[in-house]
């Protein structure tokens, strides 16, 4: 096979949540161990820092790694979803993994994935491992995929394990208040192991107490720290947030036979996307009008991004839009602002919402928009209304900011 083949082949025949949904997640980490045993355990071949929550753990996992790039380590960083190619998932230095070894490695294994019936994010976490190791990095990055005690990513020990924050998303696997989700990210908390946290919230904040207590691990709150202050070339208010979490955990890694110093986490924020290839974060397309689209799918996320808009100076807001099938409507409606002229799409994965569905919803609660066919008929229709002063937004899932990035 080549590349392409074996990238089809992976999406195709086995389960992926991001495009099936709740019959590719797993309840269990029995394939992931068993893949990990078969591969002769790459997870204890490298350092790493374990990172989950429902927001801001992309964009922390690549602030820390572009930070440690400028202080001259190797740095693994794995990732998920895609937004274009599926060997965005997995970098060392910002460099994707090579089509070969994407090839070879399925190649090589092709046999143990069939008979043991894996899932696509078994397969794309044991070729992560295998690679770093095989790579010999200083130290990887490890993004959760969803949750994190049932992750396929839980059976790394790490240096230091973050969550970022608490929010509602995955409800159908995750449970459906703030104490069960944050039980089920908390899952990530390994023995003697720090933990930071990066929002205290009153809801869960007692959960990751009670857990790091039980583990003996140290906790702290990055919001509550004393740090100073960074920019960073991740644009968005909401990024604080994000920038104080990873100082926090840089703080706590140099005290483990790393050396990150003040200028290399000041080079390292101001040149994520440079360092790391990350896109999707308030993201800027274009000027005049200005186009800004970003990846925020949740109530936690969009409200982020509705704040920022508030802060944007335009004529007219023009909103593209589109979601995924089981997306809670209902839970994110009335944080969208009303006063905007929206664009329904349905991003081009089997998971999309047919943007009539999405329309007629919209309707009922006061929103005005029109359908269209996908989400770049979408965005040019936005282009051709809208004035030079205007602001077209573009968001609603990954899946519909992956096709104009």
């Amino acid at each position: 096979m080549n590349y392409l083949d074996t990238v089809n082949w992976m999406f195709k025949q086995l389960p992926m949540y991001q495009n099936q949904g709740k019959s590719a997640y797993k309840t269990d980490l029995s394939n992931t161990l068993r893949l990990a045993d078969h591969l002769n355990h790459p997870q204890h071949k490298f350092k790493s820092i374990h990172v989950a929550g429902t927001n801001g753990k992309g964009s922390t996992s690549h602030m820390l790694a572009s930070i440690l790039q400028e202080a001259g380590y190797k740095v693994g960083l794995y990732t998920s979803p895609h937004l274009k190619d599926f060997r965005e998932r997995i970098k060392i230095n910002g460099k994707e993994i090579s089509k070969q070894f994407v090839i070879g490695f399925i190649e090589r294994n092709f046999s143990f994935f069939e008979s043991n019936k894996l899932s696509f994010f078994e397969m794309t976490v044991g070729m992560a491992f295998d690679y770093f190791a095989r790579k010999k990095v200083d130290i990887a990055v490890i993004e959760v995929g969803l949750g994190g005690r049932l992750d396929s990513t839980n059976i790394i020990t790490p240096e230091i394990s973050v969550i970022t924050n608490i929010g509602f998303d995955h409800m159908k696997f995750l449970g459906d208040t703030y104490d069960a989700i944050a039980r089920e990210k908390a899952g990530i908390i390994k023995p003697k192991i720090p933990v930071v946290i990066g929002e205290t919230q009153i809801e869960t904040e007692n959960v990751f107490l009670n857990v790091a207590t039980l583990n003996n691990s140290e906790i702290y709150f990055a919001d509550q720290s004393n740090l100073p202050l960074y920019k960073s070339d991740l644009k968005g208010n909401y990024q604080k947030h994000n920038i104080k979490t990873t100082v926090k955990t840089l703080v706590l890694l140099n005290k483990k036979e790393f050396h990150v110093s003040d200028q290399h986490i000041k080079n390292g924020l101001q040149n994520v996307v440079k360092n790391t290839g990350l896109n999707g974060r308030w993201q800027l397309l274009q000027d005049r009008p200005k186009i800004i689209c970003d990846t925020a799918h949740n109530k936690e996320g969009l409200s982020y991004v509705t704040n920022q808009l508030k802060e944007e100076r335009y004529n007219k807001l023009h909103i593209v839009f589109g979601v995924v099938n089981d997306k809670d409507l209902d839970t994110i409606i009335s944080i969208l602002p009303k006063n905007a002229i929206y664009y329904f799409c349905k991003p081009n994965v089997s998971r999309g919402l047919e943007a009539k569905i999405l329309q007629s919803y919209f309707a009922t609660k006061g929103y005005n928009g029109h359908t269209y066919p996908n989400v770049m008929d979408a965005l040019n229709a936005a282009k051709r209304v809208a004035s030079m002063e205007d602001i077209i937004y573009v968001g609603g899932s990954t899946f519909v900011v992956a096709e104009v990035v």
